[in-house]
């Protein structure tokens, strides 16, 4: 394999520079939320929306990216979108006021949802054949570890700082990857031919995604289909979903090439990178809650605490790259990957309340390797069969999917996690009668531990009950979140032999090639 040289070495710190900045300001913002809300004046419904409107504008941008980058060129695209990114992030530091902040985290996300994507087809075109798997597996780090110290990050900065620091820390990193996209990376020599902007498509893409993401977003927090809010989202998103398809499918030259499903690869692939983003942000959504409310570890704490783990991811997806040019097919590693995800759940169940620090290390070990063996295996598969002026398309649709499997998993661990409180807490109370002798034995003990303290029979029963309530309710919380590890990890088990099913083709190669690493594209 040729040596990898210094320009294409700057263009991967580029794009993976920009890259990261995305993805750590995808989470970075959740743990500043509070003081946000204390310096804005907000409610907790109106703060939401600093969430939502960046996830709602990114998953749009994503799906529209191929497009804008053959429209207005890969490298300008990328350093717009940077530069979109950038000044919104210093605006959004600069609010006075909630909504203001809310509009500017939308300007923020249509910045962010164009630099993925887009990153990874200047990848594609500044590599060789026999470079691209160990590029993709240098950039595909950006990927695990953004999401993972976001949160750190964002509780020190909020800690020693203030708010809007999480925001102002763009600044820099984002001046240096727009002044290094503009000298190093370079526009594909193959113009890709496109139509005029499809504006039907855009707005019936707007508006079946777009609600579909805030309906995600929203649902727990407004009562899902109790919210006429969330009615709506759902009819929105239905109706708008389909008449894009319908329009996609039926013009020349779509904004989104739906008909890229018609390959058995990349439809397989990108199934299985919904279930990645499922299992992915699930996963992160349900640890930092559950170190923190029940064994009140910080967000830092938290967030140290899983960076091995993503270490680990990062310095595995190079022997990944390594094992894919040996024809190792990608369908068994991402099977071992699976399987990985599925013991690291089964050692969180058997969790408890009290448990330590060091009882996740090695968890989140097996999951950071699982992960290794997964993103770029399953990019191999989504991108086989894929032409080369296809990509920049395929890439944006495929990324979509995954982040609408993020979005799915977190909504649906909520919902399952009230589900199963709810449940476990009217169980357990059903235990509490006066026909329970450990139960009374128990009211009982308190009472005396009470009254011996100076308050009165009934001050002593009132208090005694409301501490058991709040015991019942605590352990109740404390076995939904176990049963949403063990849920997550069923779920990756039921794939695993869906995921064996799938036969991989592999080009003929011509001499000298190695095929394989063709079209690994770094989801």
């Amino acid at each position: 394999m040729a040596k990898i040289t210094l320009d294409k070495w700057i263009v991967i710190l580029t794009v993976a520079s920009a890259a990261l900045l995305q993805l750590i300001d995808t989470s970075i913002v959740n743990v500043a939320l509070r003081p946000m809300m204390g310096n804005l004046g907000a409610t907790l419904a109106e703060i939401s929306w600093v969430i939502t409107a960046y996830s709602a504008a990114n998953v749009v941008m994503i799906a529209l990216a191929g497009w804008m980058g053959a429209r207005f060129g890969r490298k300008r695209y990328f350093a717009m979108s940077i530069i979109i990114f950038t000044a919104a992030s210093v605006a959004c530091g600069m609010s006075t006021n909630v909504w203001m902040l809310i509009f500017f985290r939308f300007l923020q996300g249509i910045g962010g949802g164009g630099i993925m994507t887009t990153a990874q087809s200047i990848i594609v075109e500044t590599f060789p054949r026999e470079q691209l798997g160990f590029a993709n597996a240098i950039y595909g780090m950006t990927v695990i570890i953004g999401p993972t110290i976001g949160p750190t990050l964002g509780g020190y900065i909020t800690d020693n700082l203030s708010w809007n620091w999480v925001f102002y820390v763009n600044l820099p990193f984002g001046i240096f990857a727009t002044l290094m996209t503009f000298i190093y990376v370079k526009e594909p020599d193959e113009k890709q031919r496109i139509g005029k902007m499809d504006w039907w498509g855009l707005a019936f893409l707007c508006a079946g995604v777009g609600a579909l993401q805030v309906m995600l977003e929203r649902g727990q927090d407004d009562g899902w289909f109790e919210s006429s809010l969330i009615n709506a989202l759902m009819v929105i998103s239905v109706v708008g979903i389909i008449a894009f398809i319908w329009r996609e499918l039926s013009i020349e030259f779509p904004v989104v090439n739906l008909r890229l499903f018609r390959s058995k690869s990349f439809t397989m692939g990108s199934c299985f990178g919904f279930i990645l983003g499922f299992g992915l942000f699930s996963s992160v959504f349900i640890i930092p809650m559950f170190t923190q409310v029940f064994l009140g570890f910080t967000a830092t704490k938290t967030g140290l605490m899983m960076i091995p783990g993503s270490l680990v991811t990062a310095i595995s997806m190079p022997f990944v790259g390594k094992a894919l040019q040996r024809n190792i097919p990608p369908q068994y590693m991402s099977a071992v990957g699976m399987t990985l995800f599925f013991v690291f759940c089964v050692m969180l169940y058997k969790l408890s309340g009290v448990s330590s620090e060091s009882e996740f290390f090695w968890p989140l070990i097996l999951r950071g390797l699982g992960m290794g063996l997964l993103f770029i295996p399953l990019t191999s598969i989504t991108l086989s069969e894929i032409e080369g002026r296809d990509i920049p398309q395929a890439t944006g649709l495929s990324n979509m999917v995954r982040q609408l499997g993020g979005s799915f998993g977190v909504a649906l661990m909520t919902a399952f996690l009230s589900f199963r409180t709810s449940f476990h807490r009217d169980v357990l109370a059903e235990k509490i009668t006066e026909t329970n002798p450990a139960a009374m034995d128990r009211i009982n003990a308190m009472v005396g531990g009470l009254m011996a303290k100076g308050s009165g029979l009934l001050e002593a029963k009132q208090k005694a009950l409301a501490s058991l309530n709040m015991t019942v309710a605590r352990q109740a919380a404390l076995l939904s979140y176990l049963d949403a590890f063990l849920v997550v990890g069923i779920f990756f088990l039921i794939c695993i032999p869906i995921l064996l099913l799938y036969k991989n083709k592999q080009r003929p190669k011509a001499t000298g090639e190695k095929a394989p690493e063709a079209h690994m594209v770094m989801e």
